[in-house]
């Protein structure tokens, strides 16, 4: 079930909300929420949920072992096997099958097994369950349903972000309702729902059109409009998902932490990484970086532990050599970077940000291509492509429409903080006048996502693969 979806915002979410808050007492309200999560997946992956509550099980009790302390480092052993197994037997299977064929001339053939939605994400959590357990930063949870509600809780399951446990251990056991987060809430739900309905799917249509044509019919222009779009769909279309995660948290009295802070703005690599989905970034440096020995070990050692994070981000997105290669190369760059102190100056910050912007958006190509083979070629049409033809003239007028070059000028305002300095000047002046306002568009904008819900086929969030 998407939250984009009309089954979801005008049935399934008034219900969950109405039965919540008439719900006495916390215990019966996270029960409540933890019935209509585990609804929610089984809406999409009726036989999935299985595997959800196997993993909250098996994290449960392997969490209850680590109470012993011969047991605490097998116990930790055993959590982070199964839970990596998992995701290798559920998302890497065929594709390790593909690269023995490829590599041997074998014919092994491809499971029917099928991916489930969200399964990258529920088992990260789990993981960091675990994890923190064994740190000693947070104790063992005693009660089985309030360790499924963290894995399940439906705002954040099929798509993150991805909340660590001891950021909202304190939350599952007492949280309050307020008039002010459940307003502020559905207005981030909103505001979540439009940057997907009308920015990111729109920046979809055109980006999905030219990378879906052959390389041979692109051109300069043509193959930069395509990589920039995409560009912007994936932005919008996953930051406008964890904005909805966040306000649906908010509507039930829970604090999610930001998953961007305007990434298009950084002037490094590295910057870009701390404001480009911080949820996976920040569980990879917590849990994997540290793990590694970080920057602790020497200089050689700090490279070889970034690569290793950045390999894994790669493959953790897909499994592809597209988004193993995507993640290798921001890991090169940000070691360049460190190398040369570019990370750190002050110095030149406009030449920075285009530098940046176009490292971002070539790797993005590579992560959007089907293959490496597409991703080079694409590329090299984005700086060779001087072919111009009649085709190619009319697609570009078709392409260059009023909807595109209305949608894209708001996609470069609100991919950077001028409406948040703004709104904060406002709010300054006058803060009731900035809240009637707000409500007003908020309304707007709802408006605007139901006609284009009704006009338009469905269109999952891009992450619904990973």
């Amino acid at each position: 079930m998407a939250f984009c979806s009309t089954v979801f915002i005008f049935f399934f979410l008034p219900c969950v909300f109405l039965l919540y808050v008439i719900s006495p007492g916390i215990k019966l309200k996270n029960f409540w929420l933890l019935i209509a999560s585990l609804f929610f997946y089984a809406f999409g992956e009726p036989f999935a949920v299985l595997l959800l509550i196997l993993s909250g099980i098996v994290n449960y009790l392997l969490g209850l072992m680590m109470k012993k302390e011969k047991l605490k480092k097998a116990s930790l052993f055993l959590a982070v096997f199964l839970n990596i197994g998992v995701l290798v037997i559920f998302k890497y299977t065929n594709f390790f099958i593909e690269l023995i064929n490829s590599a041997t001339g074998l014919s092994i053939p491809l499971t029917q097994i099928t991916l489930p939605i969200g399964i990258s994400f529920f088992t990260f959590q789990a993981m960091s369950y675990v994890i923190d357990i064994y740190r000693g930063s947070v104790t063992p949870q005693r009660s089985f349903f309030k360790v499924l509600l963290y894995l399940a809780f439906f705002p954040q399951l099929v798509a993150g972000p991805i909340v660590k446990y001891h950021d909202i251990e304190l939350q599952i056991e007492n949280r309050k309702l307020s008039a002010e987060g459940v307003s502020a809430g559905i207005r981030r739900f909103i505001m979540g729902l439009s940057k997907k309905l009308l920015i990111a799917n729109t920046m979809a249509s055109v980006a999905d059109r030219i990378f879906d044509l052959n390389t041979s019919e692109l051109s300069i222009t043509i193959a930069w409009i395509g990589a920039v779009s995409y560009m912007f769909q994936i932005y919008f279309d996953f930051s406008g998902y964890s904005d909805m995660a966040i306000g649906l948290g908010a509507m039930f009295g829970f604090t999610f932490k930001e998953n961007f802070n305007y990434p298009y703005v950084s002037t490094s690599i590295r910057e870009f990484w701390t404001r480009w989905h911080i949820s996976v970034s920040s569980w990879f440096k917590e849990y994997l970086y540290f793990s590694l020995g970080g920057n602790k070990k020497g200089t050689l050692k700090t490279y070889r532990n970034k690569l290793i994070v950045f390999f894994c981000t790669g493959l953790w997105h897909g499994a592809n050599l597209t988004f193993i290669l995507w993640g290798m190369i921001h890991g090169f760059v940000m070691i360049f970077e460190q190398k040369f102190k570019l990370d750190k100056t002050d110095k030149l910050p406009a030449l920075r940000r285009i530098y940046t912007l176009i490292v971002v958006c070539l790797t993005f190509v590579i992560f959007r291509a089907d293959s490496i083979f597409q991703a080079v070629s694409y590329i090299g049409k984005m700086f060779a492509g001087f072919e111009s033809t009649s085709e190619i003239s009319a697609m570009l007028l078709g392409i260059l429409n009023p909807l595109y070059l209305t949608v894209f000028v708001f996609a470069v305002v609100f991919s950077t903080p001028v409406y948040r300095a703004v709104s904060g000047i406002l709010i300054g002046k006058n803060s009731v006048a900035f809240d009637t306002i707000s409500y007003v568009v908020s309304l707007v904008l709802l408006g605007l996502c139901i006609l284009n819900l009704s006009a338009s086929s469905y269109n999952p969030f891009i992450y619904f693969r990973f």
